[in-house]
């Protein structure tokens, strides 16, 4: 979608602050021990307090309110009983909707103050999403989103997953584009109009490219390498895009 008034831009505003208010809470509360399916339980809770739909529930009928990718899971994970350790990968991504207006935002990180070659991955990826969001301005190719993070991830050894990518949000879960790579697409010729609304979204990994589909029908994963996502959902502008999933509330790990 494409910001037209106030109170559209209100509206984002409020619900990019529930997703992201739920993803950090979330987070806090990702401790050894804990089950996804509590966190799911707990999202759940988060998400009604604040009036807010899970997406993927709502649009996908998926089989939880939160996405939760455990180790080698990338995307799209099922909550489970699975416990969580220390020092375990996890990625959170929450999408939710209210008053007809949706936002997105994940974040993969590490259970525990555990400094480990999955948490150095974690910073690559918060790094990577930064140069991806400081080059989204209005008229420029979409495709200079992957170039900055191709170019971040060849410069420190690693790979971008291919198949999963960024995508217009606001009145729909994914809108126009339909496809924001983390890769550059030299055929790719579309360009960033002023105040659409997009969810910006770079995967990286230490050694995949492309990602497998579970026999559960949900889950996207590698076998063998390890792989993260940190993602916003911004409005983009003449300068840098404003951000819509900042979260405004803290919470105690």
């Amino acid at each position: 979608m494409s910001i037209e008034n106030e109170n559209q831009f209100k509206k984002m505003l409020e619900i990019g602050s529930i997703v992201a208010n739920c993803l950090e809470y979330l987070k806090a509360e990702a401790k050894e021990g804990i089950t996804t399916l509590e966190l799911d339980h707990l999202a759940e809770k988060f998400l009604a307090k604040y009036g807010a739909v899970s997406a993927p529930r709502s649009v996908y009928n998926f089989p939880g309110f939160v996405c939760f990718s455990h180790e080698r899971e990338v995307a799209h994970g099922l909550p489970s009983a699975k416990v969580l350790r220390k020092g375990d990968l996890l990625n959170i991504d929450v999408s939710a909707s209210k008053d007809g207006y949706f936002a997105d935002n994940g974040e993969s990180f590490v259970v525990g103050n555990v400094k480990n070659k999955k948490r150095v991955l974690c910073q690559h990826v918060k790094t990577a999403l930064e140069l991806a969001l400081n080059v989204a301005r209005t008229g420029t190719k979409i495709n200079r989103v992957g170039l900055a993070v191709e170019q971040y991830a060849k410069k420190h050894n690693l790979t971008l997953i291919r198949d999963l990518g960024g995508h217009g949000v606001g009145q729909a879960l994914h809108e126009e584009p339909e496809f924001i790579g983390s890769f550059c697409d030299p055929r790719d010729n579309r360009t960033f109009t002023e105040n659409t609304v997009v969810a910006i979204e770079p995967f990286l990994s230490n050694g995949a490219h492309y990602i497998n589909e579970s026999d559960d029908g949900w889950t996207l994963f590698h076998d063998r390498f390890y792989s993260v996502q940190k993602e916003h959902t911004v409005m983009v502008r003449s300068d840098k895009p404003f951000i819509f999933t900042r979260p405004t509330m803290s919470f105690v790990s």
